[in-house]
C-alpha cells in the first residue's frame, strides 16, 4: 500500500491501511478451511482491499496491478470496454502450508458495494450442485463488508433470509466485516441505528465475534473459529475486525474535513504490522533488524516488478464447468451474422409425444386435488386435439432440455404452479402433502429440473440466479418476475451484471428473465416489464429481448439458449392473458426437427399482397387484439406483422417484409403509452422507414388503474390501427 502511494500518487485504490489484518484473516480462513475439506472459496467484496487481496490472497501479479495502475489495456482485451482495477474479478488455485491445493475465486463486482453478496452466493450454489455432488462443506463462500455497508444496503438482510432456504442454501458464509467505524464521510452513529453494525447475523441466530482488527493473532483466532463452526454447523458466521481507515474513503481524500478528532488519532497511532513486529520483539519472538530487513527487501522486490522484472503468474488448472465455457466462442468472436438466423431447435415426433404423455401421467401412488385431475383431463384434451397451449410449450422445452443430459433451474415467487396457475410443474399431494415433480422420471440419463418458489425478493433472488448462471454454460437459468413490473426492484442487478458484464469483465451468461408483460386493465404495476428500459442498454448484441406469440415460438426461443455456440442474457416480455387465449395454441408439427425459433412473423391470413394498403408492425399480445379485428372485418388491405425478437433488431427479415408490400403505409402499433414500449427502439434501428405509430398518449404511468378507461383505450387504440 505504501508503495503504491509512493509511486501512483492521488490514484484511487481504496487502501486497506488500517485494516491489514484482513488479509491474516483470509489466509487463516482459506489454510483451515483445506484441512476440513474445503476445494474452493468463492469471494465477494467491494472496492477497500481489494487490490491487496488480489495479490496477497489470490496471487495475481504485482506486474499486472502496476501495469493497470498506469492505464494500460490487457493484451487480450479484444472485445468490450473493461472496467477499473478495484472492480475485476480473477481466479486461482493455491497450496495452502499443508500441501493442499484450493480454487480460489474472486467475483467482479460493480461500485453497488453489497450487490456483489447474492451473485457470490449463486455462483456458489451452482458450483456446488454441478461440481461437487450438492456437497457444501467442499465450497466456501466468504463476503467481505464494510461496516456502513452491511448496515445500510437491504440486500443483505435478503441474502441472509435465503441462506437456509431450499432453493439458495449454500452451506453458511462467512461474513468479514473490516469496520473501519466510517462511511465515506458518514459517522457510525449516522449510519445504522443497531448497536453492531452485524445486527442483521440476529436474523439466522448467527454468531458473530468482534475482534480487535490491531491484534493479528486474535484475528487468526476467529477465522479459524468461524471455519470450524461453519463446516461443523452450516450456518453463517460473521468476523467483525474493528479496525479504521488511515486515509480518505480514496487516496484522493482529505478525511480532515469531516472526522478531525479521529484522524488526529488515526496519524499518531502505528499500522497493524508495526503493532505486530514491536510485540514479536517485547516477547523475544524476532529480532527488530530483521523485521526492517524483511520490509526494505520486499520494498525492492516491488521496484523490481515496477521496472518490469517478470514475475511468473501462478499456474492455473481450468475446472470442468469452466472447460465447458472455453467450448464455446468468446464475445470477440462473435460475429452480426450469428444474429441473422435461429439455429434449428425442433425435436423429433417420438420425443415430443414421450414428453406429452408423461406430462399428463400421475404416480399411482399419487393422490391429486380434484382440480389438477380436471386440469389433467383438459391437458390431455388439447394434446389429443393437436392445440398445444402456453404451458405445454414451456414445459417441452424443458423436458427436451432435460432429455439432452442438461440441467434446468428456475426460481422466482410461485413459479412452481405459476402466478397465473399456469405451469404446475410440481403437484401437492393432497394426503401426505409431498410433491410431485412432473419433469421428473422422463429417462434415467435426464438432466435435473430444479424447481424453487423463492423468497419475497427481487433484488437478492436475480443476483443468485446471474451467479449461479456464471458457473456453467449447460444449465438454463431462470428466474420469473410475478409480475414483469416487479423486477424493477432488481434493477442495480439489471443495470450492473446483466447488461454490461459480458463488456466490462468478459464474463457470459445465459440467464433467463421471464417478465409478464401485457394490457389487460390490471393498473400500473401489473401492466408493464418496462421494455423500453431494457431495450435502450441494447448494445454490441449485449441481449435478446424477446416478445412472443405463440407456445411453439416460446418453446424455441428457450432452447436457443442452450443451441447457439455462445451465452447471452435472455429477456422474455412473458405473457399472462395468452397463457389462456384459444388462438394462443401450436400443433405439434411446430414443435418438430428442422423448426426453428421466428424472429418475425410474416401475415399468414393475406391472400393476395398487392391489396395490402396498411402493414401493423407489432410485438406481443396486442397482436390477437389487431387478428380479431382483422377477421371481423374481413381486411385483406390491413397485413398485421409480428416482431417476436426486438433485440437484436432484425433488420433483413422486416426490410424483406417492407419491400414486399410495396408502397403500403407502414405503422407501428403498441399498447404501451408513446413514451413506452417499443417505438423508440424502432427508431433507432429503423429510423429510414417512414414508420407511424399508433399508442396510447405518453404517460407518466405505465397504464390507468380503471378497467373501463382501459378497455375504451384498447379498443380506440385497434380501431385506429384499421381506420
Amino acid at each position: 500500500e505504501e508503495f503504491l502511494h509512493t509511486k501512483f500518487i492521488g490514484q484511487k485504490r481504496f487502501s486497506l491501511e488500517g485494516g491489514e489484518n484482513t488479509i491474516v484473516a483470509l489466509d487463516a480462513i482459506i489454510n483451515k478451511s483445506t484441512d476440513g475439506g474445503v476445494e474452493e472459496v468463492v469471494i465477494g467484496m467491494a472496492h477497500r482491499g481489494r487490490l491487496n487481496v488480489l495479490a496477497n490472497t489470490l496471487g495475481k501479479t504485482y506486474e499486472q496491478i502496476f501495469k493497470e495502475f498506469e492505464g494500460d489495456m490487457p493484451e487480450n482485451m479484444s472485445f468490450g470496454d473493461g472496467d477499473v482495477k478495484y472492480h475485476l474479478g480473477f481466479s486461482s488455485q493455491v497450496t495452502t502450508p499443508s500441501e493442499k491445493t484450493i480454487h480460489l475465486k474472486l467475483v467482479p463486482n460493480p461500485s453497488h458495494l453489497e450487490a456483489v453478496d447474492p451473485v457470490v452466493e449463486g455462483f456458489a450454489r451452482a458450483k456446488a450442485d454441478i461440481l461437487y455432488d450438492s456437497d457444501y462443506d467442499r465450497i466456501l463462500p466468504i463476503l467481505i463488508h464494510g461496516d456502513a455497508a452491511i448496515a445500510g444496503q437491504g440486500v443483505v438482510f435478503e441474502v441472509a433470509q435465503m441462506s437456509k432456504l431450499r432453493g439458495y442454501y449454500t452451506g453458511g458464509t462467512i461474513h468479514f466485516v473490516i469496520n473501519n467505524q466510517i462511511g465515506f464521510t458518514t459517522d457510525f452513529d449516522d449510519a445504522r441505528s443497531s448497536t453492531y453494525c452485524t445486527g442483521v447475523a440476529s436474523v439466522v441466530q448467527a454468531p458473530v465475534f468482534h475482534v480487535n482488527g490491531d491484534d493479528a493473532e486474535a484475528v487468526q483466532f476467529v477465522s479459524e473459529l468461524s471455519v470450524e463452526y461453519r463446516q461443523e454447523f452450516n450456518n453463517d458466521v460473521f468476523i467483525d475486525m474493528v479496525c479504521y481507515r488511515k486515509h480518505g474513503h480514496n487516496e484522493g481524500d482529505d478525511p480532515e474535513y469531516t472526522q478531525p478528532e479521529m484522524y488526529k488519532f488515526i496519524k499518531s497511532h502505528n499500522n497493524p504490522r508495526e503493532v505486530y513486529s514491536n510485540l514479536l520483539v517485547k516477547r523475544g519472538d524476532v529480532d527488530k533488524d530483521l523485521a526492517n530487513e524483511m520490509e526494505n527487501r520486499f520494498k525492492k522486490f516491488l521496484q523490481e516488478r515496477l521496472d518490469n522484472v517478470k514475475q511468473k503468474p501462478l499456474e492455473y488448472e481450468y475446472q470442468e464447468s469452466e472447460q465447458a465455457w472455453r467450448q464455446l466462442k468468446r464475445p470477440s468472436e462473435i460475429k452480426p451474422e450469428d444474429f441473422d438466423f435461429s439455429p434449428a431447435t425442433g425435436i423429433d415426433k417420438t420425443t415430443i409425444d414421450k414428453i406429452l404423455n408423461h406430462l399428463v401421467t400421475i404416480p399411482k401412488d399419487f393422490t391429486p386435488l380434484p382440480k389438477v385431475k380436471r386440469l389433467m383431463k383438459s391437458t390431455k384434451e388439447k394434446i389429443d386435439s393437436g392445440k398445444l397451449d402456453w404451458a405445454l410449450g414451456e414445459l417441452m422445452a424443458y423436458g427436451s432440455i432435460l432429455l439432452d443430459g442438461q440441467d434446468v433451474r428456475m426460481s422466482g415467487q410461485d413459479v412452481k404452479r405459476g402466478t397465473f396457475s399456469h405451469r404446475h410443474s410440481v403437484l401437492q399431494d393432497v394426503e401426505n402433502y409431498k410433491e410431485f415433480n412432473r419433469l421428473e422420471g422422463l429417462s434415467e440419463n435426464q438432466g435435473k429440473f430444479r424447481i424453487f418458489n423463492s423468497l419475497l425478493s427481487e433484488f437478492g433472488v436475480l443476483g443468485f440466479e446471474y451467479g449461479y448462471s456464471l458457473s456453467s454454460p449447460n444449465t438454463l437459468v431462470i428466474w420469473e418476475a410475478q409480475f414483469g413490473d416487479f423486477y424493477n426492484g432488481a434493477q442495480t442487478i439489471v443495470d450492473q451484471f446483466i447488461t454490461a458484464g459480458e463488456s466490462k469483465w468478459q464474463r457470459m451468461s445465459g440467464l433467463v428473465m421471464l417478465l409478464p408483460h401485457g394490457y389487460e386493465g390490471q393498473g400500473p404495476e401489473h401492466s408493464s416489464a418496462r421494455m423500453e428500459r431494457f431495450l435502450q442498454n441494447c448494445a454490441e448484441f449485449n441481449l435478446t429481448i424477446a416478445n412472443v406469440t405463440t407456445p411453439a415460438n416460446f418453446f424455441h426461443l428457450l432452447r436457443r439458449q442452450l443451441a447457439r455456440p455462445f451465452r447471452k442474457p435472455l429477456v422474455v416480455m412473458s405473457p399472462k392473458s395468452l397463457l389462456r387465449h384459444p388462438e394462443c395454441v401450436s400443433s405439434p408439427e411446430d414443435f418438430e426437427t428442422g423448426k426453428a425459433f421466428q424472429e418475425v412473423y410474416d401475415d399468414a391470413n393475406i391472400k393476395d399482397v398487392k391489396k395490402v394498403k396498411r402493414v401493423l408492425f407489432c410485438t406481443g399480445k396486442v397482436y390477437y387484439d389487431l387478428l380479431e379485428k382483422q377477421r371481423e372485418q374481413e381486411r385483406q388491405d390491413v397485413a398485421i406483422v409480428r416482431v417476436e425478437q426486438l433485440y437484436p433488431f432484425p433488420e433483413k427479415q422486416l426490410n424483406a417484409i417492407a419491400e414486399k408490400y410495396g408502397k403500403a403505409e407502414l405503422f407501428w402499433v403498441q399498447e404501451e403509452p408513446a413514451n413506452m414500449g417499443g417505438w423508440q427502439h424502432l427508431q433507432r434501428f429503423w429510423g429510414d422507414k417512414n414508420l407511424q405509430l399508433i399508442s396510447r398518449k405518453p404517460s407518466a404511468s405505465p397504464a390507468t388503474g380503471f378497467k373501463k378507461k382501459h378497455d375504451k383505450e384498447q379498443a380506440e387504440l385497434v380501431d385506429k390501427a384499421f381506420a
